[in-house]
């Protein structure tokens, strides 16, 4: 999948623009290398490092004008979690910050999230950004040791991650240490209490909170777990400003979000776009067929939409939260105009009812049942009230699981009932939709992960 920059102004020369569209800060002079930026090459486009004011206080706290000035930059600048929570980043920043002892800070590149390649595409062309607002973020809470987390199935990644690191210690430009772990690649695996669990020697499974990773995380100590693309923004931050970051988004959502944009599209790829960018236009930019109706926001965790009832809604948490979306972690997904959106759907959740930690019956036994109900629904040949058993399944999983895997299993086959209502009638008597007539299948359109080492957690 592509990387699409240069659609807007550079990092270091912004323009406010009086509606949210595409946008380069992140992605400067993608384009032009098309591989992982040098250390001096990160330098040449976005300056030196700045580094954090002498008089590091003492357990881990920062003091007044030292390393809290970077915490307070970021809650001014609005930067919100580019993961898929969404949770205020100088919020979490100064509860870490005010706990006792060293911290640890985790760059989270798990993306576990199929339909996503916003941070594969980040760190593989812009790794020292992220390792910048690493270092800054460490230096912030008072953390003397970056963990930077990313999956064994991608040893290339690691090998960037690893030789860029190795730069930042050559040039002798950090003053916090460095490491960088390949996980198991299931997905829950990108939980950050499962990433917590696998540092501390555990597997890569969710586990029960509270504790919350600021209170008790790596090695018992406040931990500061962020997405990489999140840290990146505080190394822009860092560098141009609260004020600086605003110029781009909304008031109340502000900056810019790399986002996942395929499907039905004709130039597939990682946009960086100004959060709140409407949902259509962000589908124009990367070419949307004109005849797309339905669309996936937010990846396999997320909501199906008919593409007319969101066109114009900001991609922002906000606005779509009055439809019962959000924009996870940027993924929009433009579903084929001849594609049925109940196979689609099925094929999904069949694949995330096996890829949950087993640790709880919604996972073990409500997900496998509501992808049989949904590949019986998807086939016009369902057995007995399909559409009752699947009601009843859906409104009794959410909330009960030990992590939050049944329940974003749940969001997502309960948009594919009301999204593809009228298809769903027509399966559930018997028959089949106009997509899914004819002869020769369609092929298959969401990505799905080719099968990993299932038992492997460590």
């Amino acid at each position: 999948m592509a990387s699409h920059g240069g659609l807007a102004a550079a990092a270091t020369t912004p323009r406010p623009v009086e509606q949210p569209g595409p946008a380069t800060r992140l992605t400067t002079g993608w384009q032009e290398s098309g591989q992982p930026a040098s250390l001096r090459a990160h330098v040449d486009r976005y300056g030196p490092l700045p580094h954090p004011r002498a008089g590091r206080a003492r357990a881990g706290r920062p003091g007044p004008g030292t390393q809290g000035a970077l915490i307070d930059a970021v809650t001014q600048a609005g930067l919100t979690g580019r993961g898929g929570a969404g949770f205020p980043t100088g919020v979490k920043m100064r509860a870490v910050a005010s706990r006792r002892g060293p911290a640890v800070v985790v760059a989270n590149g798990m993306e576990s999230e199929p339909a996503s390649e916003k941070d594969k595409a980040l760190l593989s062309r812009a790794p020292h950004l992220v390792l910048d607002g690493a270092a800054l973020a460490a230096a912030a809470v008072g953390a003397d040791v970056v963990h930077v987390c990313v999956p064994r199935t991608r040893d290339w990644l690691i090998a960037i991650m690893r030789n860029a690191v190795a730069e930042r210690e050559r040039a002798n430009l950090d003053q916090v240490r460095m490491q960088v772990h390949d996980l198991p690649h299931h997905y829950v695996s990108s939980e950050e209490s499962a990433v917590v669990h696998w540092l501390n020697g555990g597997l890569a499974k969710p586990t029960a909170v509270p504790p919350r990773p600021f209170e008790k995380g790596v090695a018992q100590r406040p931990t500061l777990l962020d997405n990489v693309e999140t840290l990146a923004h505080v190394g822009l931050i860092a560098r141009f400003g609260p004020g600086w970051f605003r110029q781009a988004g909304l008031a109340d959502a502000p900056g810019t979000m790399l986002s996942t944009i395929a499907g039905a599209v004709s130039s597939p790829g990682v946009y960086e776009v100004e959060v709140g960018t409407p949902i259509g236009d962000m589908l124009a930019v990367s070419g949307a067929h004109p005849d797309v109706s339905a669309v996936l926001i937010g990846g396999y965790f997320g909501t199906w939409h008919d593409f007319r009832d969101v066109a114009r809604l900001p991609m922002a948490a906000a606005p779509l939260r009055g439809i019962g979306a959000s924009p996870g972690a940027g993924v929009l997904f433009a579903l084929p105009p001849d594609a049925c959106g109940l196979a689609e759907t099925t094929r999904v959740l069949g694949w995330l009812a096996g890829q949950g930690a087993g640790q709880c019956g919604p996972c073990v036994f409500g997900l496998p049942a509501i992808a049989d109900d949904f590949a019986q629904l998807a086939s016009g040949r369902p057995k007995g009230p399909v559409l009752d058993r699947l009601e009843r399944r859906l409104a009794t999983i959410p909330g009960r699981g030990a992590c939050r895997h049944p329940d974003g299993a749940v969001r997502l086959a309960r948009s594919a009932l009301s999204a593809f209502a009228a298809d769903v009638r027509t399966h559930a008597s018997h028959r089949l939709c106009q997509s899914a007539r004819g002869g020769q299948p369609r092929a298959a359109v969401l990505p799905i992960p080719r099968p990993w080492a299932e038992d492997v957690w460590q």
